[in-house]
């Protein structure tokens, strides 16, 4: 039996033809219904494709709602984040391989601890160096700045009372930054005349 082919070399459209992996020996496959059989498979792909997409706008739907401003997102009150900076002290110089639980029990002499945070890299994991301990007590923070250049896993700590951030922009109370005078470009300011 012979079959037409185009000029690429496969089948003309409507012709049969015996195909090696999708018939059996002596079975004859139309061009056509292969060429449905894939594009079923594709629109199912597809399909598939589409539920994952919605389900992933969904879930960075959900993500963006649970954020507030910072401190709000962990159930803390705006309001409540300067007393909570006034009782924590800053911790620098930590060991990388440091653990929450080591630090607390380094600080358990200082008084009662409610979180020790250790900062990580958003992109790595990895730790940044340095972590806050949160006190029950603002009075214990006094007791925790003793501990400075205390010695933790073979390294010296810096401890410092934790400062709260404020923002720079927008102004805050109406304090500018610079140096209080509008940019003013430099130069020779008469043009340049030429040399002589």
């Amino acid at each position: 039996m012979s079959v037409q082919t185009n000029e690429f070399g496969l089948p003309s459209e409507g012709e049969t033809g015996v195909q090696n992996g999708n018939a059996r020996e002596g079975e004859e496959v139309t061009v056509e219904d292969d060429d449905s059989a894939a594009l079923d498979a594709m629109k199912a792909r597809v399909a598939e494709m589409e539920a994952e997409a919605a389900k992933l706008r969904e879930m960075q739907q959900e993500a963006n709602n649970g954020m507030g401003s910072g401190m709000e997102a962990e159930g803390i009150p705006e309001e409540d984040k300067e007393e909570v900076d006034a009782r924590s002290v800053y911790v620098g110089n930590v060991d990388y391989g440091a653990t929450p639980e080591e630090i607390q029990q380094h600080f358990m002499s200082c008084g009662t601890i409610n979180r020790v945070t250790i900062l990580c890299d958003k992109f790595t994991g990895h730790p940044k160096g340095y972590a806050y301990v949160e006190f029950s007590d603002p009075s214990l923070v006094s007791n925790a700045m003793a501990m400075n250049e205390s010695l933790f896993r073979g390294r010296l700590i810096k401890v410092t009372a934790k400062r709260t951030n404020l923002p720079v922009w927008p102004l805050v109370e109406g304090k500018r930054r610079g140096r209080g005078r509008p940019f003013r470009a430099r130069g020779r300011g008469r043009g340049f005349r030429g040399y002589y």
